[in-house]
């Protein structure tokens, strides 16, 4: 039965994808076509990977990677490894990839993939093999002018090397620019590592900006305390807003006075648990329920929903997750003027960064911390002024503004080049 509600729950996140597109294509006045090509990806490749265990058992692993659209440019996405992994879920996370590229106004199409495993379970030396055998398996398809890999829910840099290097010895020539989010000695940018949440304080900013709410002393909660949300709260604790509540997969953490973040990332271990070590906790229902200013889920997807909409009493949501808000919650969330940024918009900080750093690896030559900073900020503010802006003059919510901003590039790339 679960496993029901599950693969229930990821045809879901792929239809509501699909739905929004299909609207966003009307109101832009493309025709019917233009969604029938863009609903699924181009290509969808299933791959099994066979890993010697530590115990020297072999374990066949089942990867996935998606390629949506590459009218634009070599597609790029992330590469998760996770029990839950699904080939629905990876085909609506290469769509969702294809919108943020066409929102930042990248030359990329959207890409994805994905290892159903629980890294968490397995020894160092298991996790190369099944990183090295994932590249041999995809080689084909991938490559710094194709498909360009990146991190993702359970990867790292480190996996990034490995993937890199098993690249490089395949084609017998050094390929930096095949994967993003490397070690800065392997070719990696500046900046890479906190992009997401770098990106997503700058949403909060301007949206904060956009509502009259200072961020010095707001009231932020934080649903999720992996890598976007501890680099956010800090970033929110550094510029001066009271960080209210944040939670892990265990539990949630309140105090209306504000938390101390510089305790709590200090005490954290290396998958972002830290309420466990305290008595007084509350649940993540009620985490999303506090009273706060802005409240950014930065977990899992479906979080807010019809049940829990209309008791939100932040007067921001930024969606810092994937697909965090359903389609029905969106609706009441714009119907009580609460400003939504999505995820397309918030997150794409990741991808922008990834794009730099392609870049650099293009080029040969690297730039310092503040010029990457400083490029991240133009883009994110540009990009945010656009989808706002289109709107208000489309009396639409953010979501399917952004949406459409991000389908336009792909759609007209499509056309010139003869497809529909």
């Amino acid at each position: 039965m679960d496993e029901q509600k599950e693969v229930q729950k990821e045809q879901n996140v792929l239809q509501a994808t699909q739905t929004v597109i299909h609207k966003a294509l009307n109101k832009l006045g493309y025709s019917d076509e233009v969604y029938e090509l863009m609903k699924e990806p181009l290509r969808m490749m299933t791959v099994r990977i066979p890993v010697r265990m530590d115990d020297g058992s072999i374990k066949i692993f089942t990867g996935f990677r998606a390629q949506h659209n590459d009218a634009v440019g070599p597609t790029k996405g992330g590469v998760r490894f996770h029990p839950n992994v699904t080939e629905t879920e990876v085909k609506a996370l290469s769509i969702w990839m294809s919108l943020k590229a066409g929102i930042m106004d990248l030359p990329y199409g959207g890409g994805k993939g994905g290892i159903i495993c629980d890294p968490r379970e397995m020894s160092f030396p298991e996790i190369e093999r099944l990183s090295r055998g994932y590249v041999r398996a995809i080689s084909q398809i991938v490559g710094p002018t194709k498909d360009i890999p990146a991190p993702d829910v359970f990867t790292n840099s480190q996996i990034m090397a490995w993937m890199m290097d098993e690249y490089s010895r395949m084609k017998e020539f050094d390929s930096p620019g095949f994967i993003t989010g490397k070690p800065l000695v392997l070719g990696g940018s500046h900046g890479r590592e906190s992009a997401t949440a770098k990106g997503v304080t700058i949403c909060i900013r301007e949206a904060a900006r956009r509502k009259g709410i200072n961020l010095e002393g707001a009231r932020v909660v934080i649903q999720g305390f992996g890598n976007a949300g501890s680099f956010l709260a800090k970033f929110m604790f550094d510029a001066g807003a009271k960080v209210v509540g944040i939670s892990d997969v265990n539990g949630a953490l309140h105090d209306p006075d504000g938390l101390d973040i510089d305790y709590l990332l200090d005490r954290r271990d290396s998958f972002g648990t830290v309420s466990n070590l305290f008595k007084e906790t509350i649940s993540n229902e009620e985490l999303l329920e506090l009273d706060c200013d802005i409240l950014v889920p930065a977990a899992i997807e479906n979080q807010i929903t019809e049940k829990n909409a209309h008791k939100i009493k932040a007067s921001i949501v930024v969606e810092a997750a994937n697909g965090p808000t359903t389609m029905r919650a969106t609706e009441i969330l714009s119907q009580r003027d609460i400003l939504l940024v999505p995820d397309v918009l918030a997150s794409a900080g990741g991808v922008t960064v990834s794009y730099f750093e392609w870049v650099q690896n293009n080029q040969g030559f690297y730039w310092e911390e503040e010029e990457v900073e400083r490029r991240l900020e133009k883009v994110m503010v540009s990009s945010f002024d656009n989808v706002y802006k289109v709107a208000a003059m489309r009396n639409v919510d953010m979501r399917l503004a952004a949406y459409m901003v991000g389908v336009r590039k792909m759609a007209e790339a499509s056309r010139f080049r003869g497809w529909i």
